[in-house]
């Protein structure tokens, strides 16, 4: 069995990379993860997709009757933010039984606590199933490294199902939602701000169609287990200056959607509702997830888990979105589930930290997840 304080030194390992999203350098990571493995007899792959910038698949056994299982995680981060961390968010420091860093959550905790439980069987998957391990960047400016895993030709083989280790304090999910990004635009004609009758306003026209989404029916029932879809408005701008009429302005709209919605049909719905006067472009699409609580290996997972969180896993889902959504259907739509470590509400939050023990629970139950599957 694999030793916890391994993942809890691997933790610190990834903490000093500087991997924030844009700008940090998630190669450097990535090698370093792939490095262990590769020592350690795994097939080893590297993917590039632009400068910095790299995901790492990994695999070990695998058999024609059985496809492997896939477990995935992301060491990208978001930004420190303005307010000064109490903690060196490079250090890898603990206080009271946390471990403090920028992604010591989201979630390079859950990254070192797969990649040892895997470590563990280096020696035992010969003749099995087997592991696929996908090691991601770009995961919080939307999938981008998982995104060109899925269009890259060979990058990836094979998944019977999908194990994501996100933040969830080891709680077993079963869904997420999806995020369609828009980036709305209205367009008028400027003039002199003392003879607005000579222009066309634009920010009127956004004001407009702001008023009309903020009561959006997305002509669908709540989910059972993700609930509605939702809509916010993020952003506005517009204008040249005070006294000039506005010839543009921008909405920035963050939809959260959830399983059975088609984000094409949502678009046309939406530019139906606002008109002609509104030009929509799409920023970001990513689907939701949502796997059958009754499915046979999620139903093994939530049985594996119960012990080690005395208590035994409801079918639970979340509002953001992972790397499942570029990957599961890369795979062939396998059954998937969110599982990891990290403190959800620790994710992007100043002196971000994780709960030691939870690494090591997160170490027994992916042991024993890839013990089922493969042995």
């Amino acid at each position: 069995m694999a030793d916890a304080h391994d993942a809890i030194e691997l933790t610190r390992q990834l903490l000093r990379f500087d991997t924030i999203n844009p700008t940090g350098d998630e190669t450097a990571c990535t090698r370093h993860v792939g490095d262990l493995l590769a020592d350690a007899g795994f097939r080893v792959s590297y993917h590039p997709y632009g400068e910095r910038r790299t995901c790492v698949v990994a695999g070990i056994g695998g058999t024609s009757d059985k496809p492997p299982l896939c477990i995935t995680g992301h060491i990208d981060t978001v930004p420190l933010g303005a307010v000064s961390w109490r903690k060196d968010p490079f250090a890898g420091q603990t206080d009271a039984g946390r471990l403090f860093g920028r992604g010591a959550s989201d979630m390079k905790s859950g990254v070192a606590a797969f990649v040892t439980a895997a470590l563990g069987f280096r020696d035992k998957l010969a003749g099995t199933p087997g592991l696929e391990l996908v090691i991601t960047g770009g995961e919080e400016t939307g999938c981008e490294g998982a995104f060109h895993l899925a269009r890259s030709t060979g990058a990836l083989s094979r998944a019977g199902a999908i194990l994501v280790g996100e933040p969830t304090a080891n709680y077993p999910l079963v869904g997420h939602k999806g995020a369609y990004w828009l980036n709305a635009r209205t367009h008028g004609i400027t003039a002199h701000g003392s003879m607005p009758e000579r222009g066309e306003n634009a920010v009127y026209k956004a004001a407009r169609a702001v008023a009309k989404l903020e009561h959006f029916d997305f002509g669908v029932a709540p989910h059972p287990l993700l609930g509605p879809p939702t809509l916010n408005v993020g952003t506005i701008a517009g204008g040249l200056n005070i006294n000039s009429v506005p010839d543009e302005a921008r909405i920035g709209i963050d939809i959260r959607t959830v399983a059975g919605q088609d984000h094409q049909a949502l678009r046309a719905r939406l530019a139906d509702l606002l008109g002609r006067d509104v030009e929509l472009e799409a920023i970001l699409d990513v689907g939701s997830v949502y796997t059958d609580p009754a499915d046979p290996w999620v139903a093994d997972v939530f049985e594996i888990m119960a012990p080690i969180l005395d208590t035994t896993p409801q079918p639970r889902s979340v509002s953001y979105f992972t790397d499942a959504a570029a990957l599961r259907p890369a795979y062939g739509n396998p059954p998937t589930v969110i599982l990891g470590p990290g403190e959800p509400q620790m994710a992007h939050q100043t002196d971000e930290y994780c709960v030691i023990d939870r690494i090591a629970q997160a170490v027994d139950g992916y042991s024993e997840i890839i013990r089922h599957w493969c042995l």
